[in-house]
């Protein structure tokens, strides 16, 4: 089992306290294995196993506690004396789970963890509910760094080809063939695509759901634009109006399929309303109907992306005079610029991926990430070798 560290001293310091620990994500990110290990920690801090409630409301066993009545009815009958730690999985299956949540918290000997594979789960109702009660914590497939330690008998040059390929599935990295890695994600993807998208939102044609889910794969780290989109599916003789594709953009969103990045005029200083860029959770899904390796450039701004993400940056796309970078990263009063490319390979190639953060008249950091070996910082931009970046050495 691959322990989570940085994931675990997130959450440590609410063990025991009367917060709902809250643990989102996609589907098979790794969630219930963390529930797991946040459990051994407690036992091994001094928690007894019968205080331990887990409840996997996935699972067919558990079916019947996916109503909330019979939930709440089943953890009041089984509440220890003492105190109780309560793990549930994929809370979102309960209708109005809220409500028993909100009642179970006012309980002072409960302690209460939750994972959920829907980011509708805390909003609206649940949010108000809990609010200043809860604390959630985003999980993501495993991370390069992460893969890296799970190999330790593998190059990094091989374990990275892999992940350009595969993605960091947990499930995937159990299995060592191209056939069984890409059924296993195949079916990955349709279980997204029809449980957690098509029948949650009840959608009818779930074969222009796929085709759109299609195009996203293809042109990940592109601006989204409706009317390319409109254009796409006009020419594969079908038509779908634009509420249709904002509907399925934000339902592929609840799932955490996709994320996206809003543009941001550096000279202006403010977000701009149209053509954000879309992004992969994992790009393993798109190695599924595309050459990851033939198309690299687009690979690796995904994973620095939500590299970026997993490091806790709110991530932009820059505009500044016409020209593009490919993120603008914020934490508190932290901001970095950075280009990503495959290689520096040339003097054209070098100019282009400098210029923009050129025109970037602020003191805050600009890197430029390749796979170049060599350092090739000019003008007070440094670049930096994307694996390096990845391992955590570098930014």
């Amino acid at each position: 089992m691959m322990i989570r560290e940085d994931y675990l001293k997130q959450i440590r310091p609410f063990y025991h306290k009367n917060l709902v620990k809250v643990i989102t994500g996609i589907r098979r990110s790794g969630k219930s294995t963390l529930l797991l290990q946040i459990q051994q920690e407690l036992i091994s801090g001094g928690v007894d196993a019968s205080q331990i409630i887990h409840l996997n409301l996935d699972f067919y066993q558990h079916e019947h506690l996916r109503y909330k009545d019979a939930l709440y009815q089943y953890i009041i009958d089984h509440l220890h004396q003492e105190k109780s730690y309560v793990f549930i999985d994929e809370i979102q299956e309960v209708e109005a789970f809220e409500t028993i949540i909100n009642s179970l918290n006012s309980y002072q000997n409960v302690d209460i963890y939750l994972t959920g594979s829907n980011s509708k789960m805390l909003s609206g109702e649940y949010a108000t509910y809990l609010t200043g009660r809860y604390v959630s914590f985003e999980v993501f497939p495993f991370s390069f760094k992460e893969l890296s330690i799970y190999y330790p008998e593998k190059s990094q040059e091989k374990i990275f080809n892999d992940y350009i390929i595969y993605g960091g599935f947990p499930q995937v990295q159990m299995f060592s063939g191209d056939a069984e890695k890409k059924t296993l994600l195949t079916d990955l993807y349709h279980s997204i695509v029809v449980k957690d998208i098509a029948e949650r939102h009840k959608i009818r044609n779930v074969s222009s759901l796929e085709k759109y889910l299609l195009y996203l794969n293809n042109t990940t780290s592109s601006l989204f634009s409706a009317e390319n989109i409109t254009a796409y599916f006009k020419n594969e003789g079908r038509t779908i109006s634009k509420e249709t594709l904002y509907n399925y953009i934000r339902y592929a969103k609840d799932a955490y399929y996709i994320y996206s990045a809003q543009r941001y005029d550096i000279n202006g200083k403010k977000l701009l309303t149209t053509n954000e860029k879309v992004y992969i959770n994992d790009h393993g899904f798109r190695s599924i109907f595309f050459n990851n390796q033939r198309d690299i450039e687009k690979i690796l701004e995904n994973i620095v992306y939500f590299e970026l993400l997993r490091r806790g940056y709110k991530v932009y796309v820059g505009n500044i005079d016409n020209y593009e970078i490919d993120f603008v990263a914020e934490k508190g009063n932290e901001k970095i610029y950075i280009q990503v490319s495959y290689m520096l390979s040339s003097e054209t190639t070098m100019k282009r991926e400098f210029r923009s953060l050129l025109k970037v008249a602020d003191q805050f950091p600009k890197y430029v990430l390749s796979m170049d070996q060599l350092d090739m910082s000019s003008e007070g931009i440094k670049h930096r070798n994307i694996i390096g970046f990845l391992l955590g050495n570098d930014i």
